[in-house]
Protein backbone atom coordinates (compact mmCIF):
# COMPACT_ATOMS: atom_id res chain seq x y z
CA UNK A 1 0.00 0.00 0.00
CA UNK A 2 1.67 3.12 -1.50
CA UNK A 3 0.77 6.34 0.92
CA UNK A 4 -0.87 9.12 -1.25
CA UNK A 5 0.12 12.57 -0.40
CA UNK A 6 -1.57 15.74 -1.96
CA UNK A 7 0.33 18.75 -1.71
CA UNK A 8 -1.95 21.83 -1.39
CA UNK A 9 -1.50 24.86 -0.90
CA UNK A 10 -1.69 29.07 -2.45
CA UNK A 11 -0.44 29.61 -5.87
CA UNK A 12 3.22 30.87 -5.52
CA UNK A 13 4.26 28.89 -2.35
CA UNK A 14 7.19 26.69 -3.62
CA UNK A 15 4.50 23.47 -4.37
CA UNK A 16 5.60 22.35 -7.80
CA UNK A 17 9.03 23.12 -7.08
CA UNK A 18 9.44 20.95 -3.37
CA UNK A 19 7.04 17.98 -5.35
CA UNK A 20 9.76 17.97 -7.60
CA UNK A 21 12.20 17.99 -5.43
CA UNK A 22 11.14 15.19 -3.43
CA UNK A 23 10.05 13.20 -6.43
CA UNK A 24 12.77 14.05 -9.00
CA UNK A 25 10.11 14.47 -11.40
CA UNK A 26 10.06 17.61 -13.08
CA UNK A 27 6.10 19.67 -12.48
CA UNK A 28 5.90 22.58 -14.13
CA UNK A 29 7.27 25.62 -11.91
CA UNK A 30 6.13 29.47 -12.83
CA UNK A 31 5.81 32.59 -11.37
CA UNK A 32 2.07 32.87 -12.17
CA UNK A 33 -1.17 31.50 -10.44
CA UNK A 34 -2.72 28.33 -11.38
CA UNK A 35 0.28 27.09 -13.38
CA UNK A 36 -0.31 23.65 -11.83
CA UNK A 37 -3.89 22.57 -13.44
CA UNK A 38 -4.33 19.04 -13.75
CA UNK A 39 -2.09 17.15 -11.14
CA UNK A 40 1.17 16.10 -11.10
CA UNK A 41 1.73 12.57 -9.51
CA UNK A 42 4.72 11.15 -8.77
CA UNK A 43 5.75 7.47 -6.56
CA UNK A 44 8.89 7.33 -4.95
CA UNK A 45 10.78 4.67 -3.21
CA UNK A 46 11.12 5.46 0.54
CA UNK A 47 14.84 5.25 2.03
CA UNK A 48 14.82 3.23 5.01
CA UNK A 49 18.12 2.87 7.51
CA UNK A 50 16.66 -0.44 9.18
CA UNK A 51 16.50 -2.42 5.78
CA UNK A 52 19.52 -0.63 4.98
CA UNK A 53 21.24 -1.91 7.80
CA UNK A 54 19.57 -5.83 7.49
CA UNK A 55 20.98 -5.79 3.33
CA UNK A 56 24.33 -5.43 4.73
CA UNK A 57 24.05 -8.38 7.27
CA UNK A 58 21.71 -10.65 4.99
CA UNK A 59 22.56 -9.72 1.62
CA UNK A 60 20.43 -10.18 -1.35
CA UNK A 61 19.86 -9.89 -5.36
CA UNK A 62 17.71 -6.62 -4.29
CA UNK A 63 17.14 -4.16 -1.84
CA UNK A 64 13.19 -2.71 -2.25
CA UNK A 65 11.92 -0.28 -0.37
CA UNK A 66 7.97 0.91 0.22
CA UNK A 67 6.75 3.88 -1.83
CA UNK A 68 5.25 7.06 -1.13
CA UNK A 69 2.90 8.85 -3.82
CA UNK A 70 3.21 12.84 -4.13
CA UNK A 71 0.40 14.43 -5.99
CA UNK A 72 0.83 18.19 -6.65
CA UNK A 73 -2.71 19.55 -6.49
CA UNK A 74 -3.66 23.17 -7.98
CA UNK A 75 -3.28 26.08 -5.97
CA UNK A 76 -6.48 27.16 -3.80
CA UNK A 77 -7.58 30.64 -3.74
CA UNK A 78 -10.56 32.38 -1.21
CA UNK A 79 -13.95 30.81 -3.08
CA UNK A 80 -12.64 27.43 -3.71
CA UNK A 81 -15.60 26.03 -2.21
CA UNK A 82 -17.89 27.45 -3.73
CA UNK A 83 -15.95 26.89 -7.33
CA UNK A 84 -13.39 29.87 -7.52
CA UNK A 85 -9.86 29.53 -9.44
CA UNK A 86 -10.42 25.79 -10.01
CA UNK A 87 -11.92 25.17 -6.84
CA UNK A 88 -14.36 21.98 -7.44
CA UNK A 89 -11.26 20.22 -9.47
CA UNK A 90 -9.09 20.37 -6.00
CA UNK A 91 -11.81 19.53 -3.82
CA UNK A 92 -12.13 16.50 -6.11
CA UNK A 93 -8.64 15.47 -6.17
CA UNK A 94 -7.88 16.32 -2.43
CA UNK A 95 -10.49 13.57 -0.87
CA UNK A 96 -8.89 10.82 -3.29
CA UNK A 97 -6.01 11.77 -1.20
CA UNK A 98 -4.65 9.84 2.19
CA UNK A 99 -2.92 12.52 3.96
CA UNK A 100 -2.83 16.61 3.37
CA UNK A 101 0.46 17.96 3.14
CA UNK A 102 -0.11 21.78 3.42
CA UNK A 103 2.72 23.94 1.88
CA UNK A 104 2.97 27.29 3.24
CA UNK A 105 5.03 30.09 2.22
CA UNK A 106 7.74 31.39 5.13
CA UNK A 107 10.45 33.18 2.78
CA UNK A 108 10.32 36.29 1.39
CA UNK A 109 11.33 36.88 -2.07
CA UNK A 110 10.68 40.42 -4.04
CA UNK A 111 10.86 38.51 -7.59
CA UNK A 112 8.42 35.57 -6.54
CA UNK A 113 4.62 37.31 -6.31
CA UNK A 114 2.32 36.60 -3.47
CA UNK A 115 -1.76 36.08 -4.76
CA UNK A 116 -2.21 38.85 -1.30
CA UNK A 117 0.55 40.85 -2.00
CA UNK A 118 2.42 39.64 0.82
CA UNK A 119 3.76 37.27 3.08
CA UNK A 120 1.90 36.23 6.16
CA UNK A 121 1.88 32.16 7.05
CA UNK A 122 -1.42 32.23 9.32
CA UNK A 123 -3.31 34.00 7.28
CA UNK A 124 -2.48 32.03 4.22
CA UNK A 125 -3.17 28.80 5.87
CA UNK A 126 -6.47 30.15 6.93
CA UNK A 127 -7.41 31.10 3.82
CA UNK A 128 -7.09 27.55 2.77
CA UNK A 129 -8.24 25.87 5.66
CA UNK A 130 -11.39 27.96 5.44
CA UNK A 131 -12.09 26.69 2.06
CA UNK A 132 -11.80 23.46 3.38
CA UNK A 133 -14.46 23.67 5.93
CA UNK A 134 -17.16 25.08 4.10
CA UNK A 135 -16.33 22.22 1.94
CA UNK A 136 -17.21 20.12 4.99
CA UNK A 137 -20.01 22.23 6.00
CA UNK A 138 -21.58 21.78 3.00
CA UNK A 139 -20.88 18.30 3.36
CA UNK A 140 -22.75 18.19 6.45
CA UNK A 141 -25.53 19.76 5.10
CA UNK A 142 -25.90 17.24 2.20
CA UNK A 143 -25.09 13.74 5.15
CA UNK A 144 -28.17 15.89 7.33
CA UNK A 145 -30.50 15.49 4.50
CA UNK A 146 -29.87 12.05 3.94
CA UNK A 147 -30.24 10.82 7.71
CA UNK A 148 -33.41 13.22 8.34
CA UNK A 149 -35.04 11.07 5.38
CA UNK A 150 -34.13 7.91 7.15
CA UNK A 151 -35.81 8.64 10.30
CA UNK A 152 -38.80 8.15 8.45
CA UNK A 153 -37.95 4.81 7.72
CA UNK A 154 -39.46 1.34 8.70
CA UNK A 155 -37.04 -0.14 10.27
CA UNK A 156 -36.52 0.87 14.27
CA UNK A 157 -33.16 0.49 14.48
CA UNK A 158 -32.17 2.01 11.49
CA UNK A 159 -33.75 4.77 12.93
CA UNK A 160 -32.41 4.84 16.12
CA UNK A 161 -28.98 4.88 14.27
CA UNK A 162 -29.76 7.71 12.02
CA UNK A 163 -30.92 9.78 15.18
CA UNK A 164 -27.35 9.21 16.73
CA UNK A 165 -26.13 10.13 13.27
CA UNK A 166 -28.09 13.73 13.32
CA UNK A 167 -27.11 14.46 16.86
CA UNK A 168 -23.38 13.97 16.13
CA UNK A 169 -23.63 15.89 12.75
CA UNK A 170 -25.17 18.85 15.03
CA UNK A 171 -22.04 18.87 17.17
CA UNK A 172 -19.31 18.73 14.12
CA UNK A 173 -21.70 21.40 12.57
CA UNK A 174 -21.03 23.60 15.44
CA UNK A 175 -17.25 22.37 15.29
CA UNK A 176 -16.94 23.46 11.88
CA UNK A 177 -18.94 27.24 12.57
CA UNK A 178 -15.50 27.84 14.65
CA UNK A 179 -13.79 27.42 12.03
CA UNK A 180 -12.17 24.22 13.32
CA UNK A 181 -11.35 21.23 11.55
CA UNK A 182 -12.63 17.69 11.81
CA UNK A 183 -9.33 16.57 13.14
CA UNK A 184 -9.39 18.40 15.66
CA UNK A 185 -12.99 17.53 16.87
CA UNK A 186 -11.71 13.85 16.52
CA UNK A 187 -9.08 14.64 19.09
CA UNK A 188 -11.25 16.83 21.48
CA UNK A 189 -13.95 13.79 21.72
CA UNK A 190 -13.53 9.84 22.42
CA UNK A 191 -15.38 8.40 18.85
CA UNK A 192 -13.54 5.28 18.63
CA UNK A 193 -16.98 3.20 17.77
CA UNK A 194 -18.10 6.21 15.28
CA UNK A 195 -15.00 6.25 13.34
CA UNK A 196 -16.06 4.79 10.49
CA UNK A 197 -18.91 6.95 10.89
CA UNK A 198 -16.70 9.67 10.14
CA UNK A 199 -14.40 7.59 6.98
CA UNK A 200 -18.38 7.33 5.16
CA UNK A 201 -18.82 10.78 5.28
CA UNK A 202 -15.17 11.67 3.54
CA UNK A 203 -14.61 14.82 5.35
CA UNK A 204 -11.49 16.60 3.75
CA UNK A 205 -10.40 18.44 7.06
CA UNK A 206 -10.85 14.80 9.05
CA UNK A 207 -7.93 13.83 6.88
CA UNK A 208 -4.40 13.96 8.25
CA UNK A 209 -2.34 16.97 7.82
CA UNK A 210 1.49 18.10 7.87
CA UNK A 211 2.22 21.81 7.52
CA UNK A 212 5.04 21.78 5.45
CA UNK A 213 6.61 25.16 6.20
CA UNK A 214 8.40 26.40 3.08
CA UNK A 215 11.57 28.52 4.20
CA UNK A 216 14.67 30.25 2.85
CA UNK A 217 18.44 28.78 2.57
CA UNK A 218 19.08 31.28 5.06
CA UNK A 219 16.86 30.08 7.76
CA UNK A 220 18.73 26.60 7.16
CA UNK A 221 21.40 26.97 10.00
CA UNK A 222 22.67 24.00 12.32
CA UNK A 223 19.93 21.53 10.83
CA UNK A 224 17.30 24.05 12.04
CA UNK A 225 14.15 25.33 9.46
CA UNK A 226 12.70 27.79 11.23
CA UNK A 227 11.76 31.89 11.16
CA UNK A 228 8.89 33.64 13.00
CA UNK A 229 6.60 32.77 10.60
CA UNK A 230 7.16 29.02 10.82
CA UNK A 231 7.17 29.32 14.30
CA UNK A 232 3.39 30.77 14.47
CA UNK A 233 2.36 27.55 11.94
CA UNK A 234 4.43 25.32 14.98
CA UNK A 235 2.07 26.80 17.62
CA UNK A 236 -1.16 26.78 15.27
CA UNK A 237 -0.95 22.56 14.76
CA UNK A 238 -0.20 22.12 17.97
CA UNK A 239 -3.21 23.61 18.99
CA UNK A 240 -5.05 21.16 15.75
CA UNK A 241 -3.29 18.24 16.71
CA UNK A 242 -1.24 18.18 12.86
CA UNK A 243 2.48 17.90 12.34
CA UNK A 244 4.62 20.73 11.43
CA UNK A 245 7.94 20.17 9.16
CA UNK A 246 10.49 23.02 8.13
CA UNK A 247 11.64 22.93 5.04
CA UNK A 248 13.55 24.82 2.40
CA UNK A 249 12.59 23.82 -1.10
CA UNK A 250 15.47 25.17 -2.92
CA UNK A 251 17.72 23.72 -1.11
CA UNK A 252 15.64 20.15 -1.46
CA UNK A 253 15.99 20.78 -5.59
CA UNK A 254 20.08 20.91 -4.84
CA UNK A 255 19.90 17.75 -3.17
CA UNK A 256 18.04 16.00 -5.69
CA UNK A 257 19.86 17.26 -8.85
CA UNK A 258 22.77 14.97 -6.88
CA UNK A 259 22.71 11.78 -8.23
CA UNK A 260 25.91 10.27 -6.25
CA UNK A 261 24.66 8.80 -2.35
CA UNK A 262 27.94 10.33 -0.96
CA UNK A 263 27.77 13.69 -2.54
CA UNK A 264 23.98 13.83 -1.18
CA UNK A 265 25.35 12.68 2.62
CA UNK A 266 28.03 15.19 2.48
CA UNK A 267 25.97 18.41 1.26
CA UNK A 268 23.46 17.26 3.82
CA UNK A 269 26.52 17.40 6.62
CA UNK A 270 27.41 20.72 5.45
CA UNK A 271 23.91 21.92 6.31
CA UNK A 272 24.03 19.79 9.63
CA UNK A 273 21.59 17.50 8.52
CA UNK A 274 21.44 13.70 8.76
CA UNK A 275 18.54 13.18 6.65
CA UNK A 276 16.69 14.74 3.51
CA UNK A 277 13.06 16.38 3.50
CA UNK A 278 12.33 13.24 1.76
CA UNK A 279 12.82 10.74 4.59
CA UNK A 280 11.37 13.38 7.19
CA UNK A 281 8.35 13.94 5.38
CA UNK A 282 8.26 9.71 4.93
CA UNK A 283 8.32 9.32 8.51
CA UNK A 284 5.90 12.05 9.73
CA UNK A 285 3.04 10.56 6.86
CA UNK A 286 3.72 7.46 8.10
CA UNK A 287 3.49 8.44 12.03
CA UNK A 288 0.72 10.49 10.98
CA UNK A 289 -1.61 7.66 9.26
CA UNK A 290 -0.53 5.32 12.25
CA UNK A 291 1.94 3.27 9.39
CA UNK A 292 4.39 1.08 10.14
CA UNK A 293 7.08 -1.39 8.17
CA UNK A 294 7.66 -4.57 8.21
CA UNK A 295 10.29 -6.53 6.00
CA UNK A 296 10.91 -9.72 4.52
CA UNK A 297 14.66 -10.89 3.36
CA UNK A 298 15.82 -13.80 1.13
CA UNK A 299 18.28 -14.72 -1.35
CA UNK A 300 16.89 -12.62 -4.26
CA UNK A 301 15.12 -9.86 -1.88
CA UNK A 302 14.84 -7.68 0.93
CA UNK A 303 12.10 -5.96 1.09
CA UNK A 304 10.10 -3.32 2.99
CA UNK A 305 5.82 -3.82 3.10
CA UNK A 306 3.44 -1.35 4.87
CA UNK A 307 1.12 -2.07 6.79
CA UNK A 308 -1.44 -0.29 9.29
CA UNK A 309 -0.35 -0.72 12.96
CA UNK A 310 -2.01 -3.07 15.06
CA UNK A 311 -2.92 -5.53 12.02
CA UNK A 312 -2.28 -9.39 12.98
CA UNK A 313 0.83 -11.70 11.27
CA UNK A 314 -2.68 -13.29 9.02
CA UNK A 315 -3.28 -9.49 7.63
CA UNK A 316 0.49 -8.72 7.12
CA UNK A 317 0.77 -11.72 5.20
CA UNK A 318 -1.74 -10.91 2.55
CA UNK A 319 -0.10 -7.51 1.74
CA UNK A 320 2.45 -10.00 -0.15
CA UNK A 321 -0.61 -12.17 -1.35
CA UNK A 322 -4.00 -12.84 -0.54
CA UNK A 323 -3.08 -16.57 -0.50
CA UNK A 324 -0.47 -16.06 2.53
CA UNK A 325 -3.46 -14.71 4.64
CA UNK A 326 -6.04 -17.92 3.80
CA UNK A 327 -3.70 -19.84 3.96
CA UNK A 328 -1.87 -18.26 6.94
CA UNK A 329 0.04 -21.24 9.46
CA UNK A 330 2.46 -19.57 11.39
CA UNK A 331 4.97 -17.23 11.50
CA UNK A 332 8.75 -16.70 12.06
CA UNK A 333 9.76 -13.31 13.84
CA UNK A 334 12.18 -11.52 14.70
CA UNK A 335 12.96 -7.85 14.93
CA UNK A 336 15.26 -5.70 13.26
CA UNK A 337 16.74 -4.84 16.32
CA UNK A 338 17.71 -8.07 17.52
CA UNK A 339 19.30 -8.66 14.69
CA UNK A 340 21.19 -5.34 14.86
CA UNK A 341 22.06 -6.59 18.36
CA UNK A 342 23.39 -10.10 17.47
CA UNK A 343 25.46 -9.13 14.40
CA UNK A 344 23.59 -12.09 12.14
CA UNK A 345 20.29 -13.98 11.64
CA UNK A 346 22.31 -16.80 12.76
CA UNK A 347 22.95 -15.08 15.95
CA UNK A 348 20.16 -14.07 16.37
CA UNK A 349 18.48 -17.83 15.68
CA UNK A 350 21.18 -19.15 18.36
CA UNK A 351 19.77 -16.07 21.20
CA UNK A 352 16.66 -17.71 20.77
CA UNK A 353 14.96 -14.30 19.43
CA UNK A 354 13.38 -16.04 16.48
CA UNK A 355 9.79 -16.89 17.61
CA UNK A 356 6.84 -18.47 15.99
CA UNK A 357 4.08 -16.53 16.15
CA UNK A 358 0.17 -17.52 15.14
CA UNK A 359 -3.03 -15.81 14.03
CA UNK A 360 -2.92 -13.56 16.79
CA UNK A 361 0.06 -12.11 16.78
CA UNK A 362 -0.06 -8.26 16.74
CA UNK A 363 2.62 -7.39 13.97
CA UNK A 364 5.32 -4.81 15.32
CA UNK A 365 6.77 -1.81 13.56
CA UNK A 366 10.27 -3.13 12.11
CA UNK A 367 9.62 -6.89 12.52
CA UNK A 368 11.24 -9.39 10.16
CA UNK A 369 9.07 -11.74 9.12
CA UNK A 370 8.50 -15.22 7.26
CA UNK A 371 4.99 -16.94 6.88
CA UNK A 372 4.40 -19.79 6.46
CA UNK A 373 0.94 -20.99 4.39
CA UNK A 374 -1.08 -23.93 3.12
CA UNK A 375 -1.62 -23.54 -0.66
Amino acid sequence: MALNCGIVGLPNVGKSTIFSALTAAPAEAANYPFCTIDPNKGTVSVPDVRLERIARMIPAEKTIYTTMEFVDIAGLVKGASAGEGLGNRFLANIRETDLIVHVVRCFENSDIVHVDGSVDALRDVETVSTELILADMAGVDKARERYERLTRANDAKQRAQCTVALALLDRVAQHLNELKPVRQFLAENELSEEEEFFRNLHFITAKPQIYLCNVSEKDVQDGAMRNAQSEAIQQLATREGAQVLGICGQMEADIAELDDPEERRLFLQELGLVESGLDQLARLASRSLGLGSFFTVGDKENKAWTFRLGNTAPQCAGKIHTDFERGFIKAEVFHCDDLFAAGSETAVRSAGKLRLEGKAYIVRDGDVMHFKFNT
